[in-house]
């Protein structure tokens, strides 16, 4: 998260962050052309990596933490016959027992072993990655060439599909549970066909409901007449949850905390907070809240028959 003088935007940003740019660096790129006071992101890429990155801009940061356990998609070049230290292509060339370079991989043999990691899968968290350890990252662990203990993670592989293959190499579609590490699948693989690899390429292609044909690049931010045309609203972050509308009465105590009793249509209102609402059995946990004129005023939680307010959109004017 991050913020500075500027103007209070608010939205969303769908971007298509370049290759050799860390995440928190596309984030400031962007942020300057938009000249946004208040920014941040929905989850990282590696910096060799591209594609889809959800950004968020003033009051849309309120709703960013949903858009972490999202599911996602990626394209994976997968290099073979070669281990690196890191898992990618960034890292140095390493040998483990066993390896067999040599060992012959067809197309009928690949389709078969990335068959196999389709499901919930467990995963050793890489050394090269972002993890904590008593407040320090494992990759600064790593640098030190020291390798700690940890405890794999069990994620889930919706999907795999090849979309091609080479003698040297091959590539995927991997659709996946949040806290996927996509060099670790390329890793495993490489050594359940017995010759090493290494992940030579990714690039994200989807995320919570986002693709990546409707992201724009920094270059096209840059070009646009007024780079804020390219944001989204924010209910755009929250587009499954299903939507109340209350009116005037009813929002103003809502933007003040005040929580609202469901009545399901044909009861009698026994409160004046009460609100009528036909399908209120759609509302299991979470809803967007709209007052008068469909404007936004945030989500809410429905807890005992109640709509609680969890996170609110605040109108006041900011220079």
């Amino acid at each position: 998260m991050a913020s500075r003088r500027g103007c209070a935007l608010d939205g969303v940003l769908l971007l298509d962050k370049p290759e050799g740019l860390s995440s928190n660096h596309a984030l400031q790129r962007a942020r300057r052309i938009l000249d946004a006071r208040k920014a941040g992101h929905t989850g990282t890429l590696d910096p060799f990596a591209t594609g889809l990155m959800v950004l968020c801009f003033g009051e849309a940061t309120k709703f960013s933490a949903d858009m972490f356990h999202a599911d996602k998609t990626y394209v994976a070049d997968v290099v073979l016959r070669e281990e690196t230290d890191t898992g990618d292509r960034t890292g140095l060339p390493v040998t483990y027992d066993g390896q067999a370079v040599d060992a012959p991989v067809d197309e009928a043999t690949i389709r078969a072993v990335l068959s196999r990691f389709v499901g919930s899968i467990d995963q050793l968290p890489p050394m090269y990655s972002a993890l904590k350890r008593d407040g320090k990252p494992l990759y600064e662990y790593a640098r030190q060439g020291i390798e700690l203990e940890r405890e794999t993670r069990r994620v889930t592989i919706f999907s795999i599909e090849l979309l091609s293959c080479t003698e040297s190499g091959f590539s995927m579609e991997v659709s996946c549970s949040k806290g996927t590490y996509i060099r670790t699948l390329a890793q495993d693989i490489g050594r359940t066909l017995g010759c090493g690899a290494h992940l030579g390429a990714l690039r994200r292609t989807r995320t919570a409901g986002f693709d990546i044909g409707q992201a724009v690049t920094l270059e096209d931010l840059e070009a646009l007449p007024v780079a804020a045309t390219a944001l989204m609203p924010i209910e755009a972050l929250l587009a499954p949850l299903p939507v109340v509308t209350i009116d005037q009465a009813r929002a103003a105590k809502f933007m003040q905390g005040q929580k609202l009793q469901i009545e399901t249509e044909g009861q009698t209102a026994g409160d004046a907070n009460a609100i009528t609402q036909p399908d209120a059995e759609t509302i299991l946990t979470r809803a967007r809240v709209h007052g008068p004129d469909s404007k936004f005023l945030g989500t809410a939680r429905c807890i005992g028959g109640w709509l609680q307010p969890d996170r609110l959109i605040s109108f006041k004017e900011t220079t």
